[in-house]
């Protein structure tokens, strides 16, 4: 994990190993996104021979997890949290409350019925 260690942390929210860990995964996947993809495009495509499509799975293989989307995370952006977060806002269910109260989130509002 040390040659993939960001050089800053551009975070706005509390930091502990978990986040560090989770900033380095979203920054070493958005490096190598586009390698993966055509990787992935060519070991799918039929119509190339089958040693072409075997060593773009052999390099498939050879990348780093990070690289891979299943291993980020979802963590509130205020906290870190992993547990209970709302997708469309980044937050974590209790940040996401005491934001709304606060007025701090547009065209959010608390409901009465």
């Amino acid at each position: 994990m040390a040659p993939f260690r960001a050089k800053k942390l551009d975070l706005g929210c509390f930091v502990n190993v978990m986040t560090m860990r989770d900033h380095t995964k979203r920054k070493v996947f958005a490096e190598n996104e586009v390698e993966r993809q055509a990787l992935r495009y060519i070991t799918r495509n039929t119509t190339l021979p089958q040693r072409v499509r075997a060593q773009a799975q052999l390099q498939l293989t050879q990348m780093n997890c990070y690289t891979r989307y299943t291993q980020i995370k979802n963590r509130c952006v205020m906290g870190g949290k992993g547990r209970g977060v709302l997708k469309d806002f980044r937050m974590s269910r209790f940040q996401f409350r005491i934001n709304a109260l606060r007025a701090n989130l547009p065209g959010v509002k608390k409901a009465n019925w």
